[in-house]
């Protein structure tokens, strides 16, 4: 019998109730608490929550719990509803309600239902219900199922209580009217809280949407940065989480919830937004030379008009009186020093080594060497100051200009993100995806932060970023680094103060690099297993 004590403690109770479903975040564990706590308020001994599916034609079992028969199904358990839990159908084959079964009675109807006694009542199938207790030994006797409906008034989905407990003497009795008010109330709280979870879920994917489809505009226009867009906040989790579960040194104290988790996530994903804004040209420059094509082609025409030339002048020699032996030696010479001068551009035109100054000057005495009559008939050096300029960068293939347009990107990144309106729990996105470039002696860019001036995030997300582009196989002008000459140069960055020698440490003692080799690596490249 329910006391006016016992109803205050069950009311108190659902209130406590209400507002720890309002904090909950994952929708798993919601689902699991809702059920979880309709059976303690009601003292059931199981129950079903269903939700409606997409298309509002069944109803899906989510969550199944039978205490005497340590029946646990969804939720944390990690046991998934297995195929002895088929969906319900709301309607038959020929469209007519399935008002037959009362879990779909109840959400067609938008009607509560509380049966005594299963085995006794009439106008339902519980059919199933029988095989179910002929199994398991059971005796499902009262029934309470409630509608769970949105703010909109639309079903969303069904709570259904088995085997109400008398608190005094623990035998199966009838929900009481008490019961469904306490039911009902409760489950219009759980639809509440479980509509707000599943729009900020909608919201969250929408978000993830928009992110993937920027990193997707940046793939689309060069396909050696699209891999690094998502490289990058893979491993930027992976040395995270490392960093999070160590227990001594000086790192000890840094500790990821969940939020954290996701916003550092969402800011890895983020880190190279910028580059939208950064010509293709640039990005896939994978020669000195190289606009949107090869320039070396042009050269590789110059030449065959100098050999031309030279082979005329020969000709013109000989005829003019000159000794033909003594002009085709000499023409033989000039045809050496071409062909040794046109291979030495085509190597330096790579970038692959750095280039020597003795190397850099003998590109300019090339320009000097020959002269030849451009497009508008002038008679020029055969090096413009533009392609000497490319031809003579001492590493790599891209201009100082170039290199600023493609630093440009982080300062791109920074007035993007600084300019949305980001909720609390993302309002540290900017500065961790904005200060991978920084370093911790300060000469990093675009703010010169030193190692006190950036987050631990911003800290970790930039080792991240300087060992993906150290082992990428993707890029255009360089093959990806061997485990053990990225961790080399990763360790000299340690020791000058580019990166932090703590995280550093983490990165190594808990072999990140291997767990991120075995995931996006080519095997070739992992010669370091210890």
């Amino acid at each position: 019998m329910d006391t006016s004590a016992d109803l205050s403690q069950r009311y108190e109770q659902l209130n406590e109730i209400g507002a720890s479903l309002s904090n909950e975040q994952n929708i798993g564990r919601l689902l699991e608490s809702i059920l979880l706590a309709a059976k303690a308020i009601t003292r059931a001994d199981g129950g079903t929550l269903y939700r409606m599916s997409e298309d509002r034609l069944s109803l899906r079992f989510e969550i199944v719990r039978t205490d005497s028969l340590k029946l646990a199904f969804g939720g944390t358990t990690g046991a998934p509803i297995s195929a002895q839990f088929p969906d319900l159908p709301l309607f038959h084959g020929n469209g007519e309600a399935n008002n037959t079964l009362v879990a779909a009675y109840c959400a067609l109807n938008s009607r509560t239902v509380n049966i005594a006694d299963a085995y006794t009542e009439e106008g339902f199938d519980f059919s199933g219900t029988r095989r179910f207790d002929q199994v398991t030994g059971y005796r499902s006797q009262s029934f309470l199922t409630v509608p769970m409906k949105n703010h909109e008034n639309e079903i969303i989905g069904v709570l259904q209580l088995i085997n109400a407990i008398d608190p005094d003497t623990g035998a199966v009795c009838p929900f009481s009217d008490a019961d469904r008010r306490l039911a009902e109330s409760l489950a219009s709280q759980a639809a509440v809280a479980l509509t707000n979870r599943l729009l900020v879920s909608e919201l969250e994917r929408l978000f993830e949407s928009f992110i993937t489809l920027i990193n997707l505009a940046i793939d689309e226009k060069s396909p050696y940065t699209g891999g690094h867009c998502q490289r990058v906040p893979a491993l930027t989790m992976m040395l995270a989480e490392a960093v999070s579960a160590t227990s001594s040194g000086p790192l000890a104290g840094f500790v990821m919830t969940d939020k954290d988790r996701y916003e550092l996530k969402i800011a890895g994903l983020l880190h190279d937004c910028g580059k939208v804004t950064t010509p293709v040209h640039v990005v896939d420059k994978a020669t000195k030379l190289q606009t949107i094509f090869d320039r070396i082609k042009l050269l590789d025409t110059r030449f065959e008009v100098i050999r031309r030339d030279a082979e005329i002048a020969m000709l013109h020699a000989i005829q003019a009186g000159k000794d033909r032996r003594a002009a085709e030696w000499e023409f033989a010479d000039q045809l050496q020093r071409i062909a040794e001068d046109r291979a030495f551009l085509a190597q330096v035109n790579k970038g692959s080594e750095a280039m020597r100054p003795e190397d850099q000057e003998r590109v300019r005495q090339i320009s000097k060497r020959y002269r030849w009559v451009d497009p508008d008939g002038d008679d020029v050096d055969f090096l413009s100051d533009d392609e000497i300029e490319n031809l003579t960068i001492r590493y790599g293939t891209l201009t100082r200009s170039e290199r600023e347009t493609i630093n440009y990107h982080i300062v791109a990144t920074n007035k993007m993100l600084e300019s949305l309106p980001w909720p609390s729990h993302l309002k540290n996105v900017p500065e961790y995806a904005g200060g991978h470039h920084e370093r911790v002696d300060g000469k990093g860019y675009p703010k010169g932060l030193s190692r006190d001036q950036m987050s631990l995030q911003a800290r970790i997300m930039g080792i991240a970023d300087i060992f993906e582009a150290l082992t990428a196989r993707d890029r255009p002008y360089k093959p990806g680094m061997k485990l053990s000459e990225a961790l080399a140069i990763l360790d000299n960055f340690a020791r000058n103060g580019h990166i932090d020698p703590d995280l550093y440490d983490v990165f190594v003692r808990q072999k990140i690099y291997l767990k991120y080799a075995w995931q996006y690596l080519d095997p070739a490249q992992i010669d370091l297993f210890d």
